[in-house]
């Protein structure tokens, strides 16, 4: 049975309980419309305009917890947020709507409080007697019942422990708590505003910067980045008493039994629970001393950005919107211009950066992203700009001792670096293996094809993918009709099949030849009109980058090649551009693959299709696992 209080009212509401707000807007447009006293609809205006900056100190607090490129060695717990504690601390602001309600509430119920002629910009006195109420009444009543809830084995299971499950700490922790909680901390912050109200010295700018200042020291606590320097507690003793330090609040969430207090380490002293490693912690971490956290990625995965939307997808923007398949929304829209300029920024002056991590079975895994969107790829005079990037990225990986480092689509792409083969060529010497992954991505798109299938119709058949798809499946006596315009092209691949199975590859021409196949590999782009010749019943398989539109409703349509990563992987908490969660590119995946068997050869060039069967194998040894319905 759930107890008292723990859950919020609006719990069964999902997004539907930003509705409540719509009362305080309401209340401002008919004031100011309709009466001629607008007290009210002014102090309605600060509160939503102080919970639109609450949520926005919030997201700010993310971006930068999230930003890895920036503090990867300054993290505290080094493990990665996953996605079960993301949709935990999914509705992290439900303590923003309730302070809305509850000051709304405070303002109808006190009429005095509401005069706003009453209340000065700023008020001197008001600060003094702010820090003094907060210092006498908020920080020791919240030590005091914190304390309380981890010693009452009752309030910490059926309340506290809520808090405490996410493991690793982030800005959004901070406010992910039950109902009670938050009541009681709506109480421990507003006394020492209403306070200072009462008294005659409250003031717009006491109310907004307590108000924030709060939120600010709180996400500051759960960000898991340690942003104070060592020195300046050395320098000026005295605030180690006054101040908390990420660091200190982490120690509390690791071994929970000390520091308690809410900023001011002052009460712990007091009520000795104190944690004696919290300032030698917090400069092992400032001085890089964390091995952990300067740990050398045993396989990296060499990203890109595909479009301006799509470059919104990612976990320092929106953490909630990037632990999702990436889908255009119409919120973001707004924030297109100024993504278009932070991207040409990146096109100019960025390098190469870290974009997420995960852990697998004891190996780190990295996604690096190259600062480029997909369209830069066709640019010609953008190409030896990108190559100079790739090839950083690989030479830093190098040297610092990275196994496996796997090129993304367009990063391998054969006419921008032969898939990989101008760096292995110009560094023969390289200890990491460079691979393009499209082995895997070969034997996903085979694997997908029924096993009682006699023909299929390949589109970019002479491309790499193209020609390892069709040698594989001429070898299992499927016939390939193989779209090219080059005899050339089609006879050098034709040659490579064995003798007996030759015939099954047959080259056409022209799309209508297909009229009767209902089961189409495309490597190339389709039109409307070139995918109408597709008999009804058709899937289309496909490895073409983007995936084709699917114009045909009597027709289905396959994704691009992925496969799900093994069950037991660590800190992944953000989706692979449209993958499900846990799934990614098969060429990713195949990097993966090759670091796990340790295999030491380069894959680069041309897919050796005898391997493709062995790729899968070890796959699925590994405990990856196809995502399409249709594997066999």
């Amino acid at each position: 049975m759930v107890a008292a209080l723990s859950a919020w009212p609006w719990g069964n509401l999902g997004n539907l309980k930003y509705l409540l707000y719509a009362p305080l807007a309401a209340q401002v447009v008919y004031s100011w419309a309709y009466e001629e006293d607008s007290s009210r609809a002014l102090w309605c205006l600060h509160i939503l305009i102080i919970c639109g900056l609450k949520g926005f100190l919030h997201v700010n607090w993310s971006t930068y917890n999230t930003m890895l490129f920036a503090n990867r060695t300054l993290r505290i717990n080094p493990n990665g947020v996953d996605f079960k504690q993301i949709d935990h601390e999914w509705h992290w602001d439900n303590y923003i709507l309730l302070q809305a309600i509850i000051a709304s509430m405070i303002c109808y119920m006190s009429p005095p409080l509401m005069m706003m002629n009453s209340v000065p910009l700023w008020n001197t006195k008001g600060l003094v007697a702010l820090i003094v109420l907060h210092v006498t009444f908020s920080e020791p009543l919240y030590y005091f019942l914190h304390r309380s809830f981890h010693r009452s084995n009752y309030f910490f299971t059926h309340y506290h422990s809520f808090h405490h499950a996410s493991p690793v700490p982030h800005p959004m922790t901070a406010s992910n708590a039950t109902f009670l909680e938050n009541l009681i901390l709506c109480v421990i912050a507003g006394v020492p505003l209403i306070g200072s109200c009462l008294l005659g010295v409250g003031s717009i700018s006491l109310i907004y910067g307590y108000a924030l200042m709060f939120d600010f020291m709180r996400c500051l606590g759960h960000c898991n980045v340690e942003i104070f320097s060592h020195k300046l507690f050395e320098t000026l003793p005295v605030l180690r008493y006054l101040i908390y330090t990420p660091t200190y609040h982490s120690l509390h969430h690791e071994e929970m039994g000390t520091n308690f207090c809410l900023f001011m380490p002052l009460f712990d002293v007091l009520g000795n629970t104190l944690n004696p490693n919290s300032w030698e912690l917090q400069k092992k971490i400032r001085v890089g001393a964390g091995e952990e956290r300067k740990r050398v990625p045993e396989f990296v995965f060499l990203a890109h950005g595909v479009d301006v939307m799509s470059a919104m997808h990612a976990p320092f923007v929106f953490r909630s919107f990037a632990s999702m398949p990436y889908t255009t929304r119409i919120f973001l829209l707004p924030m297109w211009p100024f993504t278009l300029m932070v991207t040409l920024g990146m096109w100019a002056w960025s390098k190469n950066f870290l974009f997420t991590f995960y852990k697998l079975r004891g190996n780190l895994c990295q996604t690096w992203a190259v600062p480029r969107l997909g369209f830069q790829y066709f640019l010609p005079f953008a190409t030896q700009g990108i190559n100079n990037h790739i090839e950083s990225a690989i030479l830093r990986a190098d040297k610092i001792g990275v196994k496996v480092i796997s090129l993304a689509a367009l990063n391998k792409n054969e006419a921008l670096n032969g898939g990989g083969t101008l760096f292995v060529n110009k560094h023969p010497d390289l200890r990491v293996r460079v691979v393009h992954g499209n082995t895997l991505t070969a034997a996903v798109i085979l694997h997908e094809i029924p096993k009682d299938v006699k023909e299929v119709f390949l589109t970019g058949a002479t491309s790499k993918l193209g020609r390892a798809i069709a040698l594989h499946l001429c070898r299992r006596g499927v016939r390939v009709l193989m779209l090219t315009l080059s005899i050339e092209r089609f006879q050098k691949i034709q040659k490579e099949a064995p003798v007996e199975f030759q015939n099954y590859l047959v080259q056409v021409t022209k799309y209508n030849a297909a009229q009767n196949c209902k089961t189409w590999i495309v490597g190339k782009w389709l039109t409307p009109r070139e995918q109408s010749w597709a008999p009804a019943g058709t899937h289309f398989h496909q490895f073409v980058v983007p995936p084709i539109l699917s114009f045909r409703r009597n027709c289905t349509y396959g994704d691009l090649a992925a496969m799900r990563l093994p069950k037991d992987v660590q800190g992944l908490g953000t989706c692979e551009y449209t993958m499900e969660r846990g799934v990614v590119h098969a060429c990713h995946a195949g990097g993966v693959v090759h670091m796990l068997e340790g295999w030491k050869h380069h894959e680069v060039g041309a897919i050796d299709v005898d391997r493709i069967d062995l790729v899968w194998e070890a796959a699925m040894r590994h405990g990856l696992s196809p995502v399409s319905s249709l594997t066999n």
